[in-house]
């Protein structure tokens, strides 16, 4: 095992991927990597819906709020993350462990939250398509992300404010490579066992309850799909919802195995690997995902330089 360096008093110590100093170079290059295509792929979306007026659309208005929510979400890890496997010093001030967990919470909940509300928005599009447009109205699209945002906020209030305040008797290892709740509460020298009941059902609500309305939209999308008997209308449907769907699958799929496996299995390198997937990784995949299994994005980033193009033209 390597040496941390545990010269800063007060500090936490994020043990991470210490044990395995070869590992951590390889970890360098990926997160690196994949965090320089979050902000490219994640920035282009945001750029290209806001501008093309043919994606002023409730589907793309989602689209970039989960764009600019991964966006933060990985750049309240990532840097961080690149400096600790980097260097010698693994170590986080107390301000700087409190804004990591209080920003990384606060934009995973929320994103589970959107993911539902664009699953509802694809139910929309194909089992009501007549009246698509009265259904999701401007201000239903922005009344749905608010609702998005205040129940991340809200939730990362009462859980990050309350592990924070629990005593920790001067225990300062934190076994991951991030502060994140799980990881904060086992350093509390008194029961935590009304903390991990709280933390259990904040996943329940904020996890499975998502997830549920997911499921649950997608098996009516299915139904009316099936009814239709038409080949032409599944690759439409898949067209429409299979991007969401896969980013639905990457997302839950990963973040479910954390929250909600047990607690003793926590600590260890596989709960370590897995939230490297869903906090660096799927970022990156969700740009490439949208961009490359749909046609209006990449149309728009085609007109977008065809008009840039024109205007140089224009100039010379």
């Amino acid at each position: 095992m390597t040496t941390i360096n545990e010269s800063l008093a007060g500090d936490f110590i994020l043990v991470g991927f210490s044990n395995h100093p070869q590992l951590e170079k390889i970890l360098f290059v990926v997160v690196l990597i994949s965090y320089l295509l979050t902000l490219v792929g994640n920035t282009a979306i945001i750029l290209i819906s806001c501008l093309d007026p043919m994606l002023h659309t409730p589907m793309y208005y989602f689209l970039t709020h989960l764009s600019f929510v991964d966006l933060c979400f990985t750049t309240s890890i990532a840097p961080h993350l690149l400096w600790n496997l980097h260097g010698p010093y693994k170590t986080i001030s107390p301000t700087g462990c409190a804004i990591q967990l209080y920003a990384s919470l606060a934009l995973g909940s929320t994103e589970c939250v959107l993911l539902a509300v664009m699953a509802f928005d694809r139910y929309a599009a194909v089992c009501r398509p007549l009246h698509y447009a009265t259904v999701m109205h401007s201000r239903l699209c922005q009344s749905l992300v608010g609702m998005a945002w205040l129940s991340g906020v809200g939730n990362t209030l009462i859980q990050g404010t309350i592990t924070l305040r629990l005593p920790r008797c001067g225990n300062r290892r934190i076994y991951h490579f991030i502060c994140e709740v799980p990881a904060m509460v086992k350093l509390a020298c008194v029961n935590i066992h009304a903390n991990e009941v709280q933390l259990f059902m904040a996943s329940l609500v904020l996890l499975l309850l998502p997830l549920t309305l997911i499921l649950i939209s997608y098996g009516c999308i299915a139904q009316a799909v099936m009814r239709i008997r038409s080949a032409q209308a599944w690759r439409r449907a898949l067209g429409t919802c299979g991007s969401h769907l896969l980013v639905v699958t990457l997302f839950y799929g990963t973040i479910t195995a954390v929250y909600i496996q047990p607690n003793s299995s926590y600590a260890h390198s596989q709960g370590k690997f897995i939230t490297l997937l869903y906090t660096v990784v799927t970022p990156t995949l969700n740009p490439l995902i949208y961009t490359l299994r749909n046609k209006d994005v990449k149309g728009a980033l085609k007109r977008l330089l065809q008009k840039d193009r024109a205007q140089q033209s224009e100039k010379l």
